[in-house]
């Protein structure tokens, strides 16, 4: 495969929000940071960028909080 571009916009600023999987067992959720999603300029589109693609729960968005370490 090819080697990602690490020079694109995208990796050069903080993402937007983060892609979190969640799944469920009983009574706890457990999240997993799985990939980043950025705004694009003209503000009709996201782009997302998925480090793994789980293929059971479901895949959440949300903002990085203000505190977290960046990826």
């Amino acid at each position: 495969m090819a080697r990602e571009n690490t020079n694109s916009p995208e990796a050069l600023k903080a993402p937007d929000y983060l892609a979190w999987h969640v799944t469920n067992k009983g009574e706890k959720s457990f999240w997993n940071r799985v990939g980043a999603v950025w705004a694009h300029k003209d503000g009709k589109g996201y782009t997302l960028q998925l480090e793994t693609c789980p293929i059971n729960g479901r895949i959440v968005l949300r903002a990085p909080l203000e505190d977290a370490p960046k990826p």
